[in-house]
């Protein structure tokens, strides 16, 4: 199974942003990116890794021992 090349369009629209922001991840060099002449393409397993490195975790609460009356 290949993985398939998105459009900066289609990466825009599967993060959810314009395609603007896409456009500065590669252009910073934030984000692996093909050239196909002139166009730019982002494999999807590479936004995949983009998505899964920059989920940030919940931070799990500890109880306060002083926050509750006796």
């Amino acid at each position: 199974m290949t993985d398939p090349l998105l459009t900066v369009d289609q990466a825009a629209e599967r993060l959810g942003t314009t395609a603007r922001f896409p456009r500065r991840l590669i252009a910073e060099r934030r984000i692996a990116f093909v050239k196909v002449g002139s166009h730019v393409r982002i494999k999807a397993s590479v936004l995949e890794a983009y998505i899964e490195g920059n989920t940030v975790q919940p931070i799990r609460r500890r109880r306060s021992r002083y926050g509750r009356a006796a």
